[in-house]
C-alpha cells in the first residue's frame, strides 16, 4: 500500500452503472481517488493493477465473476484488499471469500459507513 500522504486509489469493479457512480461519487467525497470498470475482464486489461490500493467488487457479474477476479488478483502475487458487495446473500461465498482473504463482503444494500469503516481498515489502520 501507498504512504499515508497520498491519496489511495479506490478501484471498483461492478456491471451495474448506478452503482458505480454511486460508489465513485461515496469514495471521492471521503477524499480518495476512484477509478470504476463494468467488468473484471476491462479492469485486468486496464494495468491498473498495481496502482489499485484497494478493490470493491460485485460478486455477480457477466462473464468473471469477483471471487474469480480475487483468485486471478492472488495469482498474480498482488496483495491488494478486496471488498466485495453483492445483492445476493449466500453465506458459504461470504465464507469463502473471507478465507481467501477478502477484508469485507457486505450485503447491499449496504451503508456508505460499512463501506468506508472497510477501506479505512485496511488502508488507515490508526482509525482503528
Amino acid at each position: 500500500m501507498k504512504a499515508s500522504a497520498t491519496v489511495s486509489l479506490i478501484g471498483v469493479v461492478d456491471d451495474d452503472e448506478a452503482v458505480r457512480d454511486a460508489l465513485s461519487s461515496l469514495l471521492r467525497s471521503a477524499g480518495y481517488k476512484c477509478s470504476v470498470f463494468p467488468s473484471a475482464e476491462t479492469f485486468l486489461a486496464s494495468g491498473s493493477l498495481d496502482q489499485t490500493d484497494c478493490m470493491v467488487l460485485d460478486v455477480r457479474m457477466p462473464g468473471m465473476s469477483g471471487p474469480e477476479l480475487q483468485s486471478r488478483i492472488r495469482e498474480n502475487h498482488c496483495a491488494v484488499p478486496v471488498i466485495f458487495v453483492t445483492g445476493h446473500a449466500d453465506e458459504e461465498l461470504r465464507s469463502r471469500a473471507i478465507r481467501d482473504g477478502a477484508i469485507a463482503f457486505l450485503n447491499k444494500p449496504f451503508s456508505d459507513d460499512d463501506l468506508l469503516d472497510a477501506i479505512h481498515s485496511v488502508l488507515d489502520p490508526r482509525v482503528n
